[in-house]
C-alpha cells in the first residue's frame, strides 16, 4: 500500500527522501509528499506521480538545508486522490505520514471538533495527526503525545512523525503495518519496506507493535508506553541494491519472469537434504510433525491463493491428503469448521498481507497449527506463524507477482512429497525422483518457454484490442487459468474471467460470440478429449481460440485452434511451471503492446496492508 521513508543525518534530506520514495513506487500510489525541517517545518505534497511532486519542489527555496524529513507515497483509502488528501498531514507543530486505516476516524473527528479543530482533508490520517497535536499541546512531550493518541486509535497503522521543535528527530510507531528502522554511522532511517534503504544499509530493526522508535542522526532508541527501554537485534537482508533495480530490462515484471528458472532452482536446492529428500531446515518439521495432520487448509489472497489451488492438486495427488483452499479475507468471517488435526498453510509474498495476517491470528486463536510460506524474512506473517518456510525468490518489485507464485508452487510441491512419505503414498525412491525432476525439469521447462518470447508476443498482439477474454481449463489447468486471467486483467485492464471448461454450458457460453478470445489450457492428458469438446463448442460460436498445450498432447490429438503455444515436454505434475510462465508472458506483452505502465498498474498496490 502506501510508502513511508524518513531520514535524519548530516546530509541534505530531500534527495534521500525522493530516492527512497522512488524505491517504494512499486507499492502503488496516487500522490506523494514530503515534510522537511528547514527554517520551519514545511510540507509539500501533490497528487500524481513523483514527477509532479518534484515540479512543486523546484518552486520552493532553502529546502536543501534540511537535514531531517519524512516522505510518503499515498494509495487512496479515505478521500479521493487530491493534493489536500496527500501526506504528510499536520499543523505548524508537527507533520505525520501514515500507512494503514484508522477505523474510528469519525469518532476521533468528533472529539477533535469539540476541541476546536477544523479539517483540511477527507482522510483518516489527518485525524491521527491532529490527535497527536492535541495531546502534544497538553503535555509538550512528543512521546507522551504519541502514546496517548495511539492508545485511542483503532485499526492498523505505521506512523512517522516529526516535530517542529525537534529539528533532528523522527518518531515512529506501528500496529499491524510494516515499518523498519535503520541506523548508519551518521544517519538514521525509517521505511515501510527494505528497498528504500538498500542504497545505504543492509541491516535494520523491525520493532514490534506498540514500540516507539526515536531516531536522531546515527542513533535509534526504542521504548514502551510506560517509558521502559526495549533492546532490539538487527536483521540483515540477503540481497543487494542491484537485485531491486531493473538493470537493462524494459520492466521489472519482465526481469522477474526471466528470473524464475534461477529462483526455482534455488528453492529446490535450499530445501533438499543430502539424501535427496525434502529438508525444511527446522527440527520441528519432521515426519512425526507431518504425520499428525489429516487435513490441510491453504489460505491466501490473489496470486498467493491461486498458488494454493496448484498446491491442493499436488497435495491430494501425491499425498492423498484432503486439502481445501480459501480466500484469506473470507476465512474468518464464516465460522469455519476446524480441527486440531488441521494444518493451516498461509501464503504471502510480502508476509504483510492484512487479510492473511488476520486469518493467521484467527487460526491460532482456535488452537490450529499454522505454517507460513513467505518471501520476506522477519515479516509479520513469518513472525506470528507457528513455523515458517521462506521462499528464496529475491525481491519482487513489479506489482503483478510472478516468480513468487512459481516458488510458492515449488515449495508446496516439496511439502506434498514429504507428506506423501509420511503417509506412505510416496516411496523414498519415488520421492527422490520427484524432487530431482522438480529441481531439473521445472527450471529447464521455464527456460524453454522464455525462449518462445517472440512467439508469445505475436499471440499477445492478437489479443491486445480485446474488451473481454475468457480462460478455460480442467483440473490443474483451471487453477492455472485463474492466475492467467488475474495477470491479464490487473496489468492490461482487459476484463477476463477463468472458467472450468465443464461449466461453459451452464451459462458462460451465452457470452461467446464471433471474435471472442478464449485462451484454452491443456496439460492433462486424461482430460484432453473433454477439453477438445469445450474448444469445439466455443469455436462453433465464433470464438478466437489461443491454445496453450503440452507438446505430447498436441502430437497425440487433433485439436482445433486459431493460434497455438506449445509447452515443452515435462512430467505432467510439473506442467504448471512452464504453463504459468507462458500466461505471465502473454499478459505482460498484451499490456506492453498497449503502452501501459506494466510495473505499476492503476489502483493496485504490491503489498495490501489494509483489510
Amino acid at each position: 500500500m502506501c510508502g513511508i521513508i524518513g531520514y535524519t543525518g548530516n546530509r541534505s534530506a530531500l534527495p534521500l527522501l525522493l530516492g527512497g520514495l522512488a524505491a517504494l513506487e512499486y507499492r502503488g500510489y496516487d500522490s506523494a509528499g514530503v515534510a522537511l525541517q528547514s527554517d520551519q517545518l514545511r510540507i509539500i505534497k501533490r497528487r500524481g506521480r513523483l514527477a509532479e511532486l518534484c515540479k512543486a519542489l523546484e518552486c520552493e527555496e532553502n529546502l536543501e538545508a534540511a537535514r531531517c524529513g519524512i516522505g510518503h507515497t499515498r494509495w487512496a483509502t479515505h478521500g479521493e486522490p487530491a493534493d489536500r488528501n496527500a501526506h504528510p498531514h499536520g499543523t505548524e507543530r508537527l507533520a505525520l505520514v501514515h500507512n494503514g486505516i484508522i477505523e474510528n476516524y469519525s469518532e476521533i473527528g468528533d472529539f477533535l471538533k469539540r476541541k476546536g479543530y477544523r479539517f483540511s482533508s477527507e482522510t483518516d490520517t489527518e485525524m491521527a495527526a491532529l490527535l497527536i497535536d492535541w495531546f502534544y499541546l497538553q503535555s509538550g512531550d512528543p512521546k507522551k503525545a504519541i502514546f496517548a493518541a495511539t492508545d485511542m486509535l483503532r485499526g492498523s497503522y505505521a506512523l512517522g512523525v516529526v516535530f517542529a521543535a525537534e529539528k533532528e528527530r523522527i518518531y515512529a510507531i506501528r500496529r499491524d503495518n510494516p515499518l523498519i528502522v535503520a541506523v548508519t554511522e551518521a544517519a538514521s532511517f525509517i521505511a515501510s519496506d527494505i528497498p528504500a534503504l538498500l542504497a545505504y544499509t543492509k541491516e535494520y530493526y523491525r520493532p514490534d507493535d506498540g514500540i516507539l522508535a526515536v531516531l536522531s542522526p546515527g542513533n535509534a532508541v526504542f521504548c514502551r508506553s510506560d517509558g521502559s527501554p526495549v533492546s532490539l537485534s538487527t536483521e540483515r537482508v540477503d540481497f543487494d541494491v542491484t537485485a531491486a533495480q531493473k538493470g537493462g530490462w524494459a520492466h521489472f515484471m519482465l526481469k522477474e519472469i526471466h528470473e524464475e528458472p534461477v529462483a526455482l532452482g534455488r528453492t529446490v536446492s535450499h530445501y533438499l537434504g543430502v539424501d535427496g529428500l525434502p529438508d525444511f531446515k527446522n527440527p520441528l518439521l519432521d515426519r512425526n510433525f507431518f504425520a499428525r495432520f489429516e487435513r490441510v487448509q491453504i489460505l491466501g489472497c490473489g496470486t498467493a491463493m491461486h498458488a494454493g489451488l496448484i498446491g491442493r492438486h499436488i497435495l491430494e495427488n501425491l499425498a492423498r491428503l484432503p486439502t481445501s483452499v480459501e480466500i484469506a479475507s473470507e476465512f474468518r468471517y464464516r465460522d469455519p469448521l476446524l480441527s486440531k488435526k488441521d494444518l493451516v498453510i498461509l501464503l504471502s509474498q510480502s508476509g504483510e498481507t492484512a487479510d492473511t495476517l488476520a486469518a493467521l491470528r484467527y487460526a491460532k486463536k482456535e488452537g490450529i497449527y499454522t505454517l507460513a510460506i513467505v518471501n520476506v524474512v522477519g515479516s509479520s506473517v513469518a513472525r506470528e506463524a507457528d513455523a515458517v518456510l521462506y521462499t528464496p525468490a529475491g525481491p519482487e518489485i513489479a506489482v503483478a507477482s510472478t516468480k513468487a507464485y512459481s516458488v510458492q508452487c515449488a515449495l508446496l510441491y516439496l511439502l506434498a512429497v514429504y507428506f506423501g512419505l509420511c503417509r506412505g503414498t510416496v516411496t523414498p525412491f519415488l520421492a527422490k525422483e520427484l524432487c530431482r525432476s522438480l529441481g531439473k525439469q521445472a527450471p529447464e521447462s521455464v527456460r524453454a518457454i522464455l525462449a518462445q518470447n517472440d512467439r508469445i508476443c505475436h499471440c499477445a498482439a492478437r489479443l491486445q484490442s480485446a474488451e473481454h477474454l475468457f480462460y478455460i481449463g480442467r483440473g490443474v489447468d483451471y487453477a492455472l487459468c485463474t492466475e492467467g486471467s488475474l495477470k491479464l486483467k490487473e496489468i492490461s485492464y482487459i476484463h477476463s474471467e477463468a472458467y472450468a471448461a465443464g461449466e461453459l454450458k451452464h451459462g458462460t457460453i451465452s457470452l461467446i460470440e464471433k471474435g471472442t478470445p478464449v485462451v484454452a489450457m491443456m496439460t492433462e492428458k486424461k482430460l484432453a478429449e473433454k477439453m477438445i469438446s469445450a474448444i469445439r463448442e466455443v469455436r462453433a460460436r465464433g470464438a478466437f481460440v489461443l491454445l496453450i498445450v503440452s507438446a505430447e498432447i498436441a502430437e497425440q490429438y487433433q485439436i482445433p485452434y486459431d493460434e497455438r503455444l506449445l509447452l515443452p515436454p515435462v512430467q505432467e505434475v510439473l506442467a504448471p511451471f512452464p504453463g504459468v510462465v507462458a500466461l505471465q508472458l502473454l499478459a505482460y506483452h498484451v499490456a506492453a503492446l498497449k503502452g501501459l505502465d506494466v510495473d505499476k498498474p492503476r489502483n493496485l498496490a504490491k503489498s495490501v496492508t489494509v483489510e
